[in-house]
């Protein structure tokens, strides 16, 4: 660990692992609910599980990018972060409006909008917390050196902060509504979040295989104006059946489709950076996840979304299994993926140590990626039968769900291997180390300034 905030990043990353955690175990109980229906229904109905299950993703996402942004900006600009005192602050503001809106969910107090469901107070929070951010972080870029590293990843947390603002916009009009909606939830996850994800990738790539900064660079302008270009009039494939114009059916189709040109650039990069770099880095493990991030990303973002993009498909599968399987491969590829690979390498450097637990490390990358990979076949065979027997055939929604059982079931089980890996990886983290230390020691609580 060069500078010494950069051991603020290790208590997001311990914060964003507890989510993390939540997140998993709630989501393994809402995939009981499928198979087994009144499950839980009169303590935990399921739009409360459903409800902490994503909001608990979309925070620990985000204290990981948060993280990851207090640990490689300090090596980029090469200061330290400008005030800790605030990081920290941001920090208890965030866990405490999240625990907040988990009990207000079981409470039944929320604002209903799907991934939005948080109360104002909450918002208003995230948005002082996010203020506090960027002041932090844009200022220790701007008084220290620029790299294309940090200005992407500056570009993509303003961009993260500022769409964020139209949570606050809830007309009364549906359709309208659902315009606005997707400002957040479509340009988060497909537009500035893609930024993010390529800009800590480059960070990685450039440590763990050694290769030259600007060639990371030239591919890095290349991969954002890609998801810039795609992303924002992809938005599009949102729009084909919420009331918008027509117009939208054409321009959702055509500018989603080329969403997956940038995630297998993200690939074509990774795997040529390897190959140029040749070095045999000693975090086999952070080199595996980062290697297998945009694999993910291109198959669950890219592909998966591909599949039911054009409107004349989507006409028979928007709402279906089909996009829970999407949804789900997205998600985990391109950045629950990318958080745990940065975790994976900075984690030996912010507790002092050589880099640790490699093998049981990999043996979670295998286990959770085949176990999401297991889910997601699961989720699309069962979309098909579902497109099949209820929007082809005409049956009712009730009748069909009779019919996936034996898919939830099978859902259900391969969650189960998801969350014994994500305890596995939480332990490989912040379990016992046994390699040899690096002669520091772990990061004191605060910081001094």
């Amino acid at each position: 660990m060069k500078y010494e905030t950069q051991g603020i990043a290790y208590w997001y990353f311990v914060c964003a692992m507890a989510l993390f955690v939540v997140q998993v175990l709630v989501g393994a109980l809402a995939a009981t609910v499928y198979a087994v229906p009144n499950f839980l229904a009169e303590i935990l109905p399921f739009n409360i599980l459903r409800m902490i299950h994503t909001n608990a993703l979309i925070v620990w996402l985000l204290l990981g990018f948060f993280g990851s942004a207090y640990y490689l900006i300090p090596e980029e600009a090469e200061r330290d972060i400008e005030s800790p005192m605030l990081a920290y602050v941001q920090l208890a503001i965030l866990m405490i409006g999240a625990l907040g809106a988990v009990i207000g969910y079981t409470l039944g107090i929320h604002e209903g909008r799907e991934f939005l469901e948080q109360p104002l107070w909450v918002k208003i929070g995230i948005v002082i917390a996010a203020l506090i951010f960027l002041y932090n972080v844009s200022l220790t870029v701007l008084k220290g050196r620029k790299t294309a590293v940090a200005n992407v990843l500056l570009l993509g947390l303003w961009g993260l902060a500022l769409f964020f603002l139209f949570a606050f916009y809830n007309p009364s009009n549906l359709a309208v509504d659902k315009l606005y909606w997707w400002y957040v939830v479509h340009l988060w996850v497909e537009g500035v979040w893609e930024l993010i994800m390529a800009s800590v990738l480059a960070f990685l790539v450039i440590k763990l295989t050694g290769v030259d900064r600007e060639v990371v660079e030239k591919w890095l302008y290349a991969i954002v104006g890609m998801a810039l270009f795609s992303g924002l009039l992809g938005t599009g494939h949102h729009y084909y059946w919420i009331g918008a114009p027509g117009y939208w059916q054409w321009v959702g189709s055509i500018f989603s489709a080329m969403e997956v040109a940038p995630f297998f650039a993200m690939v074509v990069f990774a795997f040529t950076m390897a190959w140029k770099g040749r070095r045999d880095h000693p975090n086999t493990a952070a080199f595996l996840w980062t290697l297998g991030t945009p694999v993910m990303a291109f198959f669950g973002a890219g592909v998966w979304g591909f599949m039911h993009t054009f409107s004349f498909v989507n006409y028979y599968s928007h709402g279906t299994q089909v996009t829970a399987a999407h949804g789900h491969l997205a998600f985990f590829g391109a950045y629950v993926m990318l958080n745990l690979s940065i975790i994976s390498y900075a984690m030996p450097h912010l507790r002092g140590y050589a880099p640790y637990n490699q093998v049981l490390n990999m043996w979670t990358f295998w286990i959770m990626t085949s176990a999401m990979a297991f889910m997601t076949f699961t989720l699309t065979f069962a979309g098909v039968v579902q497109i099949h027997l209820q929007r082809v055939m005409g049956l009712t929604y009730m009748e069909v769900q009779e019919q996936l059982a034996l898919f939830y079931w099978m859902r259900l089980g391969s969650g189960i291997f998801v969350v014994i890996s994500v305890l596995m990886f939480v332990y490989a983290m912040f379990g016992p180390v046994r390699e040899q230390a690096l002669g520091r020691t772990r990061p004191s609580v605060m910081p001094a300034e």
